[in-house]
């Protein structure tokens, strides 16, 4: 591409491709995408986008498109790779200058700088650094901005590389440039100090800039650019000299307004100084342990004193509680339980950290913590008021949540007092025993206090559990503030049922739970609804507890039940539903069937509901949770949610829909259970299985996705489910798409995904041993060449010996033919090949592991009896050797009478007791326990039939002819079958 002449061109090109009309758009777009190819075409967008007289949209356009042609064209192996010689060109014109006047465009040329870097730096760009540490040099402003935001682009990018050649580069990069690095940043930082004092607004502005931009680069290149950091004297005195800096740059903002471009730049410098701090811990532990103390000293002295009152701000706050919490549970700095077998790295860690956290300092800091970080603020307290939903996700984990101070302020509590139990629970013990008996309502700042005591004995209680008698205090204190029903004493009413919540699991009297859930009846009808929101969430967790036992719950049932129902109907927030939804589930869950007869509401509400989440696809999954359980609890009688259920199941099933992305998993959780309660099959829950087709092509092209590999089973369970529900209707149905859908899958799927598929055709062959064998021909043939030809994997040979084994034993013509057909495959005889494929079973007999497969193989090869057919007769020997295999699995004998028994016989008057807390038999159950009692594993006699079919054969050959035959078997198994076959 000519430069001169393609100038105007590409030009007037991009200048279309930035106008809003898409007739317009779309042609110059595709004109772009075919010059991205062509050699000269980065060379004409470099000359555009530096030509500051040009439009600003077109010259954004041309940094783009520049940048994307990096990604895609600048490595020497990519398809059309840029020449060497246009590279070395691209590279000297974008250093010429660092003179870009708009912020936007000198960032994204900087970022496209620092990609060029990653790939050609030092190498093939030995002049890059030079260049850029010249340019900082200089004394223009905008020059000297600019290239300093390249400088950290590049550093950052650098400091990314992993490969160890890399790191090693890195390495010698910072040894060559850290000193400048470090003069850079302290000349940038005094200037500043110098010019605040101006009251230069825009000086003050422009010199934070460029300390903010030396500082990150000192950052990448301090973290990242040494091996043995501690060891660089210019390192260290950096990283100490951060407290002092810090102390002046928080001093300055006291004369810097809060509404002010420069105090925002002034707090992400301090931010920028901590995070040094964060990162250089994070990543060199040993190296920061001279650090230890002195930020230790600094965080706690700003944090938990009077040291930072009036310069603090709180994410400043947050990160210095970071740097505690870091160093407090810093694994590097543990001793092992033995002393000695700790580095001495380590010991002098714990030793600096032990001298520090005196007694008197760890008091304070909890005191601190929870009278004075653990109070709820008066914005939180307006938000209560004004909104309350709002409010509970905040406090529940909401987006900002983990950013926010009190996370931050209770998980450092959390830490501490784990650290240091034995010094601190005396702590909070007394500040407990101060808070006896109830609070004066009218006493704000009391009430607040209690709360945020509270909430440091549940966020301690596992650190508690031998020092508070719960019991006795719930019993005392805690119940009768929850029966205060003042308004200002709402706050403590949330806080004492949370509270529980927090204790239920670690220490709480399984007699007491009645009370408890009195108390729940009653804050669930509370005025407040945070107060109502938070029992919700102290049932659930009740409810989960190990210790839940449903007898004591029932007669709370009804009422629980109608008021979380309200309750859920009463919220609007998408997040405050799902909780409450999440609430109902678990309670159904837990009480099953005992829930049917309070569920009308919910089940008249949810459609309604599901229509106004259409837009909210995360609440859709909690409905999908809800139906779930409500079908599991309403067993047979889920029928009647047909009507609305279905359609839930078939566009959350669909993988045409964009919502399934979100749905799928719990839709085909959902689609299961209906199936497996269901008591019939109707034509719209057959009609829904046109979904599953689209389902089992998925796999091929995600075979790696774990997530995809549990749906995939999921839609094997469905798929027999179905087999189960209504064979007939359903193979007829639906088994040619199947039968083809499965051949696919076998050629592609693990070894587990070959079991699952021949476990459905297994299914479908005990169930309809007529209808199965035809409808699932196509898959027959792989199952007899891989017995035939050995497989290798023993799970999937034993499936095989299994699918094989039910059309031999239960459909005994279909075998010939099958046979007859493999027989012109191979080009052998039917006899022949009849005969490789019984030795072949015989000798993998020990793959398989499932008593029932074993009987079957022995029913089914025992089902080729009589015969005078000298290749069975050939094979006699390893037919008994499996039946007597067989015949040491299943039979047990009877210690009194001496006889044995098939212990897999099953009669219809058979009922196996069902355990206490054991669920009750779904329709799918009570379908396969049927299915069992028809089935001959489960209603022929091995003994019997092993009798029957020796004598049969004797009949043909004679008394003669059969002892010959019985001599071909070994005398210890004629042993074991007479002895087996003792009374017949």
């Amino acid at each position: 591409m000519d430069l001169n002449s393609a100038s105007t061109v590409v030009l007037q090109v991009l200048t279309q491709a930035t106008s809003q009309d898409t007739a317009v758009l779309k042609p110059a777009e595709e004109q772009l995408k075919q010059w991205e190819t062509q050699p000269g075409f980065y060379s004409v967008l470099l000359n555009i986008f530096t030509n500051h007289t040009l439009d600003i949209n077109v010259r954004w356009l041309a940094v783009l498109y520049f940048k994307h042609g990096i990604d895609r064209y600048w490595r020497r192996v990519a398809p059309h790779a840029l020449s060497e010689e246009e590279k070395s060109t691209l590279r000297a014109g974008l250093i010429t200058n660092f003179n870009e006047p708009i912020n936007q465009i000198a960032t994204q040329i900087a970022v496209l700088i620092a990609k060029v870097a990653r790939l050609d730096c030092p190498r093939q760009w030995p002049e890059l650094i030079p260049t850029l540490i010249e340019s900082v040099k200089v004394q223009d402003d905008l020059r000297q901005h600019r290239a300093l935001l390249t400088f950290y682009h590049v550093t950052k990018t650098l400091a990314s590389k992993r490969l160890a050649a890399d790191r090693k580069l890195f390495y010698d990069l910072t040894s060559g440039i850290y000193n400048f690095a470090c003069s850079l940043w302290n000349h940038h930082t005094d200037t500043f100090l110098q010019q605040i004092a101006s009251g230069n607004e825009a000086a003050v502005l422009s010199s934070l800039e460029r300390t903010l931009l030396s500082l990150k680069v000192l950052r990448k290149l301090t973290v990242n650019g040494f091996v043995e950091p501690h060891k660089n004297m210019e390192v260290m005195g950096f990283l100490h000299g951060i407290f002092e800096r810090l102390k002046q740059f928080l001093e300055c903002s006291r004369n810097i307004g809060t509404d002010n471009v420069c105090r925002d730049r002034l707090e992400k410098i301090i931010i920028l100084f901590t995070k040094v701090l964060l990162d250089f811990l994070d990543q060199h532990p040993f190296s920061f342990t001279p650090l230890i103390q002195r930020s230790l000293e600094f965080s706690v002295s700003y944090v938990f004193t009077e040291v930072g009152e009036g310069i603090t701000f709180e994410r400043f706050i947050v990160q210095c509680m970071n740097l505690i919490k870091m160093i407090v549970k810093n694994y590097s700095y543990k001793p092992s339980k033995n002393f000695e077998d700790s580095s001495p790295e380590t010991l002098e860690a714990h030793r600096i950290k032990m001298a520090f956290f005196t007694h008197p300092t760890l008091t304070e800091i909890c005191r601190r913590l929870v009278s004075h970080y653990f109070l709820l603020t008066e914005e939180e307290l307006t938000m209560w008021e004004e909104d309350p939903e709002g409010f509970t996700v905040e406090e529940t984990g909401g987006d900002s949540w983990k950013y926010s101070l009190r996370p931050c302020t209770e998980v450092l509590f959390i830490d501490i007092f784990h650290e240091y139990n034995q010094t601190l629970t005396p702590v909070l013990l007394e500040m407990m025993q101060t808070l006896q008996g109830p609070t004066n309502v009218e006493d704000m700042n009391a009430l607040l206090i209690k709360d945020a005591v509270y909430n440091a004995v549940g966020l301690a209680a596992f650190e508690l559990f031998d020092s508070v008698d719960f019991d006795q205090w719930f019993k005392n204190q805690l119940l009768p503030e929850l029966q205060v029903t003042h308004n200002r004493y709402k706050p403590l009413r949330r806080r004492v049922i949370w509270l529980i919540g927090q204790w239920i699991s670690v220490k709480f009297k399984s007699d007491l739970r009645p009370m408890l859930y009195e108390a729940i009846c009653n804050l669930l009808q509370d005025q407040d609804l945070v107060v109502r929101i938070e029992t919700a969430t102290t049932l659930k967790l009740t409810v989960d507890d190990f210790e839940f036992r449903t007898d004591q719950f029932l007669p709370y049932l009804e009422t629980m039940f109608t008021l979380l129902f309200q309750l859920l109907q009463q919220v609007t927030e998408c997040d405050t539903k799902m909780h409450v939804l999440h609430v109902l589930s678990c309670v159904i869950e837990r009480v099953n069937v005992q829930i049917r007869p309070y569920v009308g509401c919910l089940v008249q509400y949810l459609p309604l509901l599901w229509k106004q989440s259409e837009e909210h696809n995360m609440l859709r999954c909690a409905i999908l949770t809800t139906l779930i359980h409500l079908v599991q609890g309403l067993g047979a009688d889920s029928k009647n949610l047909y009507p609305f259920l279905l359609p839930v199941i078939q566009l959350s099933t669909d993988v045409s829909q964009p919502p399934h992305v979100y749905l799928l998993e719990d839709g085909l959780e959902l689609w299961l259970v209906t199936l497996e309660n269901s008591p019939c099959v109707t034509p719209e829950l057959l009609r829904i299985f046109q979904n599953m087709s689209p389902l089992l092509e998925l796999p091929s092209s995600c075979l790696a996705n774990e997530l995809s590999s549990e749906n995939l089973r999921t839609c094997f369970k469905i798929i027999n489910g179905y087999i189960f529900l209504s064979s007939t209707e359903f193979l007829q149905t639906y088994a040619v798409g199947l039968c083809q859908s499965f051949c696919e899958l076998l050629q592609e799927i693990t070894t587990e995904g070959q079991v699952q598929v021949l476990k459905v055709v297994e299914n479908a062959l005990k169930v309809n041993p007529v209808l199965g064998p035809q409808m699932f021909q196509p898959i027959l043939p792989c199952v007899f060449r891989g017995i035939i030809e050995g497989e290798k994997y023993p799970v999937v040979m034993s499936t095989y010996l299994g699918v094989m084994g039910r059309v031999l034993l239960q459909n005994a013509s279909f075998f010939t033919s099958l046979l007859n057909e493999m027989a012109h495959k191979f080009n052998q005889e039917m006899d022949q090949l009849l005969g490789n494929m019984i030795e072949m079973w015989v000798d993998r007999m020990d793959n398989i592991t499932q008593p029932e497969r074993r009987k079957l193989s022995a029913l089914a090869l025992l089902s080729l009896l009589p015969s005078d057919n000298s290749v069975i007769q050939d094979k006699f020997c390893g037919i008994i050797n499996i039946s007597v295999e067989g015949l040491h699995d299943v039979m047990t004998e009877d210690p009194e009478t001496r006889t044995y028994k098939d212990c897999m016989l099953m009669s219809h008057h058979e009922e196996p007791k069902a355990m206490e807390d054991e669920e009750p038999p779904t329709e799918q159950d009570k379908r396969k326990k049927m299915l069992a009692l028809k089935d001959p594993v489960h209603t022929v006699s091995l003994q019997q039939f092993i009798y029957e079919k020796l004598k049969a054969q004797q009949e043909i050959l004679g008394e003669q002819g059969f002892q010959s035959l019985m001599e071909t078997v070994d005398t210890e198994i004629v042993t074991q079958l007479q002895e087996f076959l003792q009374g017949f």
